[in-house]
């Protein structure tokens, strides 16, 4: 393994901590390799994250390989408990949030300081989304 594949986003060793770094990174064609040589789209790093909460949020295509290969789209960060929706919605990246709604993400989840997805969106200014979120929500 190469050494920038390991530490900060990449987690201990294997093809799973490169698979973090790789989400983390958008590097597309990585991600896809690692998860046909059987990485677990589900394995915590070394901080207790997964690879679909580290990736690249604006991209796109990294979040389809990693939901197609069986990647939790409620998982929830061990210490704030935002899930990738929370992520999205924070930095405004509506196609992400869309896919990961279609696979199963929910969006009535709050975060430990009370906010839903939705209020993130609203905080950063983000109205596409916020409007996306609350169409979604039947408000």
């Amino acid at each position: 393994m190469r050494a920038e594949d390991k530490g900060v986003l990449g987690g201990g060793g294997g093809s799973d901590a490169g698979l973090a770094g790789a989400a983390a990174r958008g590097q597309v064609e990585k991600v896809r390799q690692l998860l046909e040589a059987g990485a677990d789209p589900n394995r915590v790093n070394c901080y207790g994250r997964r690879p679909i909460q580290v990736m690249m949020m604006g991209n796109t295509r990294v979040a389809e390989l990693l939901l197609l290969h069986g990647a939790e789209a409620n998982c929830a960060d061990p210490t704030t408990l935002t899930r990738p929706v929370h992520d999205a919605a924070r930095e405004g990246f509506l196609d992400t949030l869309v896919m990961l709604h279609r696979a199963g993400a929910r969006l009535d989840v709050r975060d430990a300081w009370g906010r839903l997805p939705v209020d993130l969106a609203e905080e950063r200014g983000h109205w596409e989304v916020a409007r996306y979120l609350r169409a979604a929500a039947g408000d």
